[in-house]
């Protein structure tokens, strides 16, 4: 028997409930982590960083056995992730898929970079309106500062 061609695959086993969080960029991978507090937390998590993606070129893969996600933390992931998706899993089967979508604006999940503003300042909460999608750029709602990319740091 002649073999011309041998594939190799990695693979992540599945889980029986929970969620999967897709199409995340490498950079963006472990900072899903972070944002769910899955290093603290009990659930049992599978990660894959950098596997091959048509649609990023490279991507990661988040999953969380017996956990669905908040708006909120749906919301954070959206913007350091904008192409995300979410699963839900019932039973091994993949029962809900959906990119993730930027709201219009986030409200104290992003901290303002100006040392100047209100928010740093008197402790008000952050207001932050989309004013692009590509690429992602915010502006303050209280000092207007735009910021993008590693600007945005989550609270």
């Amino acid at each position: 028997i002649k073999m011309d061609k041998i594939v190799k695959e990695y693979k992540i086993n599945a889980i029986k409930e929970g969620t999967v969080i897709d199409h995340v960029t490498p950079e963006s991978t472990f900072k899903v982590i972070e944002i769910l507090d899955l290093d603290k937390n009990k659930e049992i998590i599978s990660v894959a960083n950098n596997l091959q993606s048509s649609k990023l070129g490279k991507k990661g893969i988040v999953k969380i056995a017996g956990r669905e996600l908040t708006k909120a933390e749906v919301d954070e992931i959206a913007v350091i992730a904008p192409k995300a998706t979410i699963n839900i899993i019932k039973d091994f089967s993949v029962v809900k898929k959906e990119p993730v979508a930027l709201p219009d604006h986030f409200s104290g999940i992003i901290k303002c970079p100006n040392p100047n503003c209100i928010t740093n300042k008197q402790g008000t909460a952050t207001l932050f309106h989309v004013t692009s999608h590509e690429p992602l750029t915010l502006s303050c709602y209280y000092c207007e500062r735009a910021v993008q990319g590693n600007e945005i740091l989550l609270s």
